[in-house]
């Protein structure tokens, strides 16, 4: 569109007259921009499967993630034990439960997500079948019910201060947390490979959580813990259709900051207050990142204009008082958070 040179005032018959008629309708449309604002759209990521690069800048630095990188976080997990805890709690193997904390299991799952974003890209058959092998033990780690997290099938003893007398007793013994990263696993192995081995392990572990976690009588009514799920679970509803997910991916966004349960609040993981009445990015920065991804996806397929109001706000807050020019969130590395406005330290920033 071609808009007309604006001339000097003195060569306007009426400038005042002209120059309140541009500010009126200026107003006008930032006024109609600013009500467009306050319905959510509905937000439709591109797959990483349609997405292919062919520069001299990143497609040998993705090759080398191929070939060098994945390898060697796979031979991590392996040293580690990480792999292990898995072929042990599938019976495969006898010993003990190796690591220190409960969520050594996402480290597995965070790696076949990245494998298959490369098996995307360029197919490598020694990578697919490696990974059909992780998944094979994955698979048979899970128990009969759907439930999935590896040092409470071990009885591994020493983490009991992580997950407390058993399934769902610590509100941070980041059960939901592997679960998410399960979820995020199998939706990129499923569309990379289009194989379901991981993905019906998924659906059947959310299936556990859907029936364990909700808002009806005799249901457990708590947060997440440590946000993940709910973007996850977001991602597993748009694989799968299953509203169910989305339902419960919201349910969790819900109980953010009520307490229900009788646990204390805290602003660690973003529970101090319900989601809609926060206007701050408080608590752990990765926590934070994580469950505003999932309430931004779920606020879009639900166009619910009040939890995308309250993820502007927090946005907003972060992006011009706590974010770093080379985008990093988090200036605490003790506690891997957030302090408060303007707290932007370069030294010990997390």
């Amino acid at each position: 569109m071609r808009y007309p040179r604006l001339t000097p005032a003195d060569a306007d018959p009426a400038p005042g007259l002209r120059k309140y008629s541009a500010l009126v309708i200026l107003g006008i449309l930032m006024l109609f921009c600013c009500q467009k604002m306050e319905t959510p759209r509905l937000l439709n990521p591109v797959s990483f499967t349609a997405v292919h690069i062919n520069d001299n800048f990143w497609a040998p630095r993705i090759e080398i993630n191929r070939t060098v990188s994945i390898p060697s976080a796979f031979r991590q997990c392996e040293i580690n034990g990480r792999i292990d805890n898995f072929a042990l709690a599938a019976g495969v193997i006898q010993g003990e439960h190796k690591g220190d904390f409960p969520f050594d299991d996402t480290d597995v799952y965070k790696v076949i997500e990245g494998a298959s974003y490369a098996l995307a890209v360029k197919y490598d058959p020694r990578l697919d079948a490696y990974l059909d092998s992780v998944i094979a033990l994955i698979a048979g780690a899970q128990e009969d019910d759907g439930y999935l997290y590896t040092c409470l099938t071990n009885k591994c003893t020493r983490l009991e201060p992580w997950y407390g007398k058993g399934r769902w007793d610590k509100l941070n013994s980041h059960e939901l947390y592997n679960c998410g990263h399960l979820y995020e696993a199998a939706v990129a192995h499923y569309r990379a490979t289009g194989k379901r081995s991981l993905l019906d392990v998924a659906i059947k572990n959310a299936d556990l959580i859907d029936q364990v976690f909700g808002p009806t009588p005799g249901q457990k009514k708590a947060p997440s813990g440590h946000p993940i799920i709910e973007m996850a679970l977001v991602k597993l509803y748009r694989v799968t259709g299953e509203e169910r997910y989305l339902k419960l991916a919201r349910f969790f966004i819900d109980e953010t900051g009520k307490g229900t349960d009788g646990h204390e609040l805290s602003p660690y993981s973003q529970d101090h207050k319900p989601i809609i009445e926060q206007d701050e990015a408080m608590g752990h920065a990765v926590r934070l990142g994580y469950l505003y991804s999932g309430v931004t996806d779920v606020a879009s397929l639900l166009h619910d204009a009040p939890l995308m109001n309250a993820v502007k706000k927090v946005w907003d807050n972060v992006v011009t008082k706590k974010l770093y020019v080379t985008g990093g969130i988090g200036s605490r590395g003790m506690g891997e958070g957030f302090g408060p406005n303007y707290e932007l330290p370069n030294m010990t920033a997390y």
